[in-house]
């Protein structure tokens, strides 16, 4: 059950706000002023507070101030309850970090709207999602309760690609997300001497070139088709739009995206000094990790011995040999030129 603080100085509003919130199954703490309040505010650590803005004591605004100078409570939601309308309260609680504000006389349903949305963003802030883009879909929908990035590519252009055909190229400036509707998608590096690296696999459902939007930055890779492919394409301003709409989205997509760069140096730094068994082991387990089949089901790696020599950062000869002894050792098993994992803990055991 959820606590929220209720700090206002009218006996008659302030037992029938903690009477509506009550019956949303909420556990309320009430304080007349706002000293009895922040006091509270140390002692039970809700999960949400809600202050009037004119008190005696110590006002809104010195419950907010005080609260942020504590490390244990500075995160805590904070909607400020006034009737006081200008526009200057308003820019001035907003600006001291106050995350919403009603207006006083507000309906039952207001309420109820407005804690459950602060409590469902506060939630989503200290979360932690995977850097890829299953954690990036799964914050869109933790956020605004629907597939959004999915229905941004609904009603888009489809354009196709030939196997091998480049959809955006390194040192080039982003204008569009893109989005796979069919067929597969490489991201990839190539050094002065045309070796290659693959840096991800992207498949029907996924997004990419996501990364320079957020960044603002120039395309840091080449997207390049594996497979004649179909791909949906959503112009920047759509992307830019549904983020400053949504500052936990935009605040989570950060996060996840400084937890990408760092995964990113542990791969090359992997690459610069692990064993071929390491490098190919560690391709095969991130292949795993990537599409995460359902448990106890073997994963079917079906890509070119190119394509994966190239993300494991080794000749597509030293891949081979290298398939040949985990075949040999029964960790993986080949059918078809499709490689299928048999023992994922074996094979993780490779890289202690």
């Amino acid at each position: 059950m959820k606590t929220i603080l209720l700090i206002e100085d009218n006996e008659e509003l302030r037992e029938n706000t903690a009477d509506i919130l009550a019956i949303a199954g909420y556990h309320v703490l009430t304080a007349e002023n706002g000293m009895t309040g922040f006091e509270k505010l140390l002692e039970h650590k809700p999960d949400l507070v809600i202050c009037d803005i004119m008190m005696p004591v110590l006002d809104g605004f010195g419950v907010l101030h005080l609260m942020q100078q504590h490390e244990a409570v500075k995160d805590t939601p904070f909607i400020f309850l006034t009737a006081k309308t200008e526009r200057a309260d308003f820019r001035k609680g907003m600006g001291m970090g106050a995350d919403d504000y009603l207006t006083k006389p507000f309906s039952g349903t207001e309420l109820w709207e407005t804690v459950e949305n602060r409590l469902r963003k506060a939630a989503i802030r200290k979360k932690e999602f995977p850097p890829n883009l299953q954690g990036m879909n799964r914050l869109m929908f933790e956020a605004t309760g629907k597939a959004s990035l999915e229905a941004l590519a609904e009603g888009r252009n489809i354009d196709k690609y030939r196997k091998k055909q480049v959809i955006y190229t390194e040192g080039n400036h982003p204008t569009r997300l893109f989005f796979v509707q069919k067929g597969k998608v490489k991201t990839c590096k190539t050094n002065d001497q045309g070796k290659e690296l693959v840096l991800d696999i992207y498949a029907e459902g996924d997004f990419l070139g996501y990364n320079a939007l957020l960044e603002g930055s120039l395309y840091k890779e080449t997207a390049v088709a594996m497979e004649d492919s179909e791909i949906a394409v959503i112009p920047a301003t759509d992307f830019e739009e549904l983020l400053n709409n949504n500052h936990e989205v935009a605040s989570q997509l950060i996060k996840m995206l400084a937890k990408n760069i760092s995964d990113k140096e542990q791969q090359l730094l992997g690459l610069a000094y692990n064993s071929l068994r390491k490098k190919v082991a560690e391709a095969l387990l991130n292949l795993l990790k990537k599409y995460n089949p359902p448990k106890d089901t073997p994963l079917v790696i079906n890509i070119s011995r190119e394509n994966l020599a190239n993300i494991a950062g080794t000749a597509t000869e030293s891949l081979i040999r290298t398939l040949s002894d985990f075949r040999d050792e029964q960790l993986i098993e080949i059918k078809e030129g499709a490689v299928v994992i048999l023992n994922e803990k074996k094979l993780a055991g490779i890289l202690a």
